[in-house]
């Protein structure tokens, strides 16, 4: 029988030649990812041999775009996008600008249209999600501050990018668009699709955060309590993507910032984590077919045809963005440790910058040459990323060792660095130092504070110390892994430091740092991992509470005082 599989012969292709040229790249010590992006490769147009359908894997792509998106929004939650917000919503606006300014200005030296080189600078300004989060979660710096901060630059640069797709078509009359020179363009239409563009993001936010806060977490509950494994994994992938595919028909979001706000407002359920486990297997899955089908645009004849004009679109992200974003970053006094890792997020391109050439093409702004530019430098950019993530740390520790000047901006003068003059004394002796605020620390801090126990935080998020400054609270901002920082809070003449962060590549430096100050400290532990937890006990670190173990004895204690205390031998002989 005669039938189409091209579906079928789509994925069995994708995921077979990625398995093996991934397998490849891990056993030559080379990120699993650049083997994808060359299984696509071989797997595109622009090689002899079988061709996959470039349509389907777009598609399927899609669905991991979906996914993962939906699984980072099930870990970072309102509170952390409004956090960093001070640092991303002017540092991605400058930073997208600055790169489109350097996009439009090599645009003009090869003779392009101002439009054009509009077109082609937006298209290099804007990094790829997806990217990123698969560097950070293979590092595990999402739950970090400095992850934060990058996942917040990027949604904002996805939140503007979302903007610019809506305004390009009406805009393409007046910057020169040869298939709309009969589009009306005036001003009174301009602001009326503007504000049309940002009325339906605000409502699709809103129905989220006020309907969807509500509906979400009693839709998982109700699946949850039939007891079925299947219902309650179906459950999750369907509203990931529903929910998506609904935010772009319904609000003109992108399927990325749907999914993203739909796992914001998902991980109020108590369900959350099993949520995020569930969806797992099929994100990695999806994710994979993504870089596959980055991989089939590649046009290999661009290298030959135009190998300076790929050159400098290639410096333009991982050089021109990455060293604009240091120095924004620097320039919000924040450590060098964080600048380095936010440039090191956006030296890339991706499924957005796609997105903005194709459509420059389809409105005659930007040659087709500018396209297949657009691709090779995203796929270079992609293959390159791992690595600039890998040596961020090691030249990192090369420029400290050797520069001066940089063990300054490592340890920035910050405002919020060391405490007030005015700090009463019972903070500054005998107090608790409780490193990170977060959802553990923050219960810690309430009960230290029922029980008038004073306390000291220090805590890497310097909004969140500015906000308790304004409290009256005691906080110091900055890497507890520091020892500048425990020094600033006081850790020479605490009774206790509590670590409620399970952070066990710093935690050591810790407790180091206290016990060389301060060798009569207690010191309290947190780890979400038995392992670690058995390798702290073994040193020695402190009182080490891990929250499975913790969980199970609060639960035990509870059934046992339940049913009161066991019967004595003479209850037993009256029995």
């Amino acid at each position: 029988m005669d039938h189409n599989v091209t579906l079928i012969s789509t994925i069995a292709a994708g995921f077979g030649m990625a398995l093996i040229l991934g397998f490849i790249a891990e056993r030559l010590k080379v990120p699993a990812l650049v083997g994808y992006l060359l299984a696509g490769i071989v797997l595109g147009p622009g090689t002899p041999g079988f061709v996959a359908d470039i349509g389907i894997a777009s598609q399927l792509s899609e669905i991991g775009v979906m996914l993962l998106m939906f699984g980072v929004g099930l870990h970072f939650s309102l509170k952390d996008l409004l956090a960093v917000k001070r640092i991303a919503v002017p540092g991605a606006v400058v930073q997208m600008s600055l790169a489109t300014l350097l996009g439009m200005g090599a645009a003009w030296s090869w003779g392009w249209s101002w439009g054009a080189g509009l077109v082609f600078g937006l298209s290099l300004s804007c990094a790829s999600t997806v990217v990123l989060l698969k560097a950070l979660e293979s590092r595990g710096l999402i739950d970090t501050m400095n992850g934060r901060i990058a996942v917040g630059w990027l949604v904002v640069e996805d939140l503007a990018t979302v903007l610019l797709l809506v305004l390009l078509p009406p805009l393409a009359g007046v910057l020169g668009g040869a298939a709309v020179q009969q589009a009306s363009t005036s001003t009174t239409e301009l602001w009326w699709t503007i504000g049309q563009t940002l009325l339906q993001v605000a409502a699709f936010i809103v129905v989220m955060l006020v309907a969807g806060r509500k509906v979400l977490p009693w839709l998982l509950w109700q699946v949850a309590r039939t007891g079925s494994r299947e219902l309650f994994t179906l459950s999750v992938v369907a509203m990931a993507i529903s929910i998506a595919y609904g935010a772009a028909v319904l609000f003109s979001v992108s399927f990325a910032l749907g999914a993203f706000f739909a796992g914001m407002v998902m991980r109020e359920s108590e369900f959350s984590h099993r949520a995020a486990e569930e969806s797992l297997p099929l994100r990695d899955a999806f994710s994979v077919l993504f870089f596959v089908a980055v991989g089939m645009l590649f046009k290999p004849e661009i290298l030959l045809q135009q190998p300076v004009h790929l050159a400098v679109a290639v410096a333009i992200i991982i050089l021109g963005k990455s060293l604009a974003a240091l120095a924004l970053v620097l320039a919000f006094r924040y450590p060098l440790n964080t600048a380095i890792t936010v440039a090191a997020s956006l030296a890339q391109i991706g499924e957005f910058s796609f997105i903005l050439a194709g459509l420059g093409v389809t409105l005659g702004l930007m040659p087709a040459e500018g396209m297949s530019l657009v691709l090779a430098a995203a796929l270079i950019s992609i293959a390159l990323n791992p690595l600039i993530f890998a040596s961020a740390q090691p030249i990192q520790r090369w420029v400290l060792a050797r520069s001066e000047f940089a063990r300054r901006l490592e340890s920035r003068d910050d405002p919020f660095a060391e405490l007030p003059m005015s700090t009463e004394r019972r903070y500054l002796a005998g107090q608790v130092v409780l490193v990170g605020y977060g959802r553990v620390g923050r219960r810690i801090a309430q009960a230290l504070e029922d029980n008038s126990i004073p306390y000291v935080v220090a805590e890497q998020n310097r909004e969140l110390v500015e906000d308790l400054r304004k409290q009256g609270k005691a906080a110091v901002s900055g890497n507890a892994a520091d020892p500048a920082v425990l020094i600033q809070a006081h850790i020479a003449d605490a009774a206790l430091l509590v670590v409620a962060t399970p952070d066990p590549l710093n935690v050591r430096q810790m407790v180091d740092t206290a016990r060389t100050l301060n060798p009569k400290i207690e010191i309290v532990l947190r780890t979400h991992s038995e392992e670690e937890s058995l390798m702290l006990r073994k040193e020695e670190m402190g009182k080490v509470f891990f929250g499975e173990e913790e969980l199970a004895k609060g639960m035990t204690s509870y059934v046992v005082d339940r049913f009161g205390p066991p019967p004595t031998e003479s209850q037993h002989g009256r029995l």
